[in-house]
């Protein structure tokens, strides 16, 4: 197999997806993303530290080492342009990164991504790279949904398509039929915070956990930049957010460190489970 060239970002999936590529016998070059990358998992690859700016050494480093496969990953903020640090080529088509950077997260991933197979570069999804990761259908536990709770499964999920479809996120909060919560550039784990703030008449309590965390693929998303992700950290907010289960969209969600996420929702006593839409 040929090397896989990463660009990472922020948060657990880069490292997750280049152990995971490794682990199937695969070399890996790591490009950390300056101020994106944290933590010391990248002395664990050939890797070269750059900015979203440098696309020219970005696609040099790459093919020095012999990196025909590139894949995006991880949470990249958008950038403050003005204080970016370019090269020739970041020069060149700064006004092109700009106006895709207006357009959503998304735009600006895809643009970078873009300029990879501008290069020859194939741009793979997390899905190829390190298939283990996905998310199939049906349970991971011992805990089940309901009747109820599948009903707001479906609400969740309508509502994370219609509102994906503007680019807003990937996940939503339902009780009882009632949107509790929608993900917006706040993240998963910011959104279950709120919860705890409502009305307990509108949510559950630990001793009677209710509603759902429901996680899907915006209609507009490309996979090969972003997927939705589950943790262990997630259930345990989940839990803490006295909720019944999470839901993710079979095949286009991933789910990180899995042996641990099925212990902790067995410890907590949340259901976890892939859904296909």
């Amino acid at each position: 197999m040929s090397c896989l060239g990463l660009i990472a970002g922020g948060g657990d999936l880069p490292r997750a997806v280049a152990q995971a590529a490794r682990g199937a016998g695969r070399e890996v070059f790591v490009i950390p993303l300056t101020g994106s990358v944290t933590g010391d998992w990248v002395a664990e690859f050939p890797h070269e530290w750059l900015t979203p700016g440098e696309p020219g050494r970005i696609i040099k480093a790459m093919k020095a080492h012999g990196v025909t496969e590139v894949l995006m990953c991880g949470k990249v903020d958008r950038p403050k342009f003005s204080e970016l640090k370019l090269d020739a080529k970041g020069m060149l088509l700064l006004p092109k990164a700009i106006a895709a950077a207006k357009k959503g997260d998304d735009a600006l991933l895809r643009f970078i991504v873009g300029i990879c197979e501008d290069e020859g570069l194939i741009a793979i999804s997390v899905a190829k790279a390190a298939p283990e990761l996905v998310c199939g259908e049906g349970l991971l536990g011992r805990a089940a949904p309901n009747d109820g709770h599948r009903a707001d499964i479906a609400a969740a999920l309508r509502i994370v398509h219609a509102l994906g479809a503007l680019d807003v996120g990937q996940g939503a909060v339902v009780c009882d039929g009632l949107a509790l919560a929608v993900e917006a550039a706040e993240g998963t784990d910011a959104m279950l915070g709120r919860i705890g703030a409502l009305r307990v008449s509108l949510r559950g309590t630990a001793d009677k956990p209710r509603g759902v965390l429901v996680k899907a693929l915006k209609p507009t998303q490309d996979s090969k930049t972003d997927m939705p992700v589950v943790g262990v950290q997630t259930v345990r907010n989940a839990h803490a957010a006295h909720l019944a289960g999470i839901a993710l969209e079979a095949g286009s969600s991933l789910i990180l460190d899995r042996d641990g996420v099925r212990a902790e929702a067995d410890r907590l006593g949340l259901f976890v489970i892939g859904i296909k839409p």
